[in-house]
């Protein structure tokens, strides 16, 4: 192989770990405000619908609801809409039992929960792959440039005509630089997946704990909920200020 496609190829390590910590610290900082974000939005969920969620009453929920932001305001939308769009039996069919009504209510809303606190942990979840593909790749670019970057100072020792240690120290230890800068790059994406990964771990069990606090609050107001301008009980029918849309909004 020609000095000059190893001089280029170490070129390229360089420039791919260059990339890679860039893109690294777009991501750590966009997570790290999406964190920010998310949480303030729950804070400020708990502290306007905190109290109706205490009077154990889907009924005493406002309608703007369906404007609130964040994890936990989608989720409860998720559990109102469940409770909204039609319960998957007929109301008038007095052959079913309260107790398999209720049976049934609840399987509705705890499926419709499970599935917005999955689409909730996906979310959270963007981004992670890339950190993670950065902290296991790059260390190897660097060693790869390293690699390449010593055969391209032993090439040009040999071309020198030269072979003390001195002439062979200096370039060999430039080449090692590309294995720190693959570190370098690694450890911040290394710390910033461990991070985001707990923290997306604690978000997606504090939801879960929250999707059985609203099913048993919805179990012990009779799965009410407020139904445009009246309450309806075992909902069925449309909601007027729900929608599919706005639950995943």
């Amino acid at each position: 192989m020609s000095p000059i496609a190893i001089h280029l190829i170490v070129d390229a390590a360089l420039s791919l770990l260059g990339v890679a910590s860039a893109i690294t610290w777009i991501v750590i900082l966009q997570k790290g405000c999406g964190c920010w974000r998310l949480a303030i939005q729950n804070r400020r969920f708990d502290r306007t619908w905190g109290e109706a969620l205490e009077q154990a009453s889907f009924a005493s929920m406002p309608i703007g609801l369906a404007d609130a932001k964040g994890p936990k305001a989608r989720v409860t939308r998720a559990a109102v809409a469940a409770l909204s769009v039609g319960a998957p039996f007929d109301a008038a069919d007095r052959s079913l039992s309260p107790d398999t009504v209720r049976q049934i209510l609840r399987a509705q809303l705890e499926r419709a929960l499970a599935q917005q606190i999955q689409r909730e942990r996906r979310m959270q979840e963007s981004g992670l792959t890339l950190l993670a593909s950065v902290a296991n790749v790059a260390p190897f670019i660097g060693l790869f440039g390293t690699v390449f970057g010593i055969i391209y100072a032993l090439h040009g020792v040999a071309a020198d005509g030269g072979g003390s240690i001195g002439d062979i120290a200096g370039p060999v230890g430039d080449a090692l630089i590309a294995t720190g800068l693959g570190i370098a790059v690694a450890i911040p994406a290394v710390l910033g997946y461990n991070a985001f990964v707990h923290h997306t771990r604690t978000s997606i069990d504090e939801l879960e704990a929250f999707g059985a606090v609203l099913v048993d609050v919805a179990e012990r107001s009779g799965f009410r909920i407020r139904c445009g301008e009246g309450i309806s009980r075992h909902a069925i029918g449309p909601m007027n200020a729900f929608s599919e849309r706005e639950v995943a909004a």
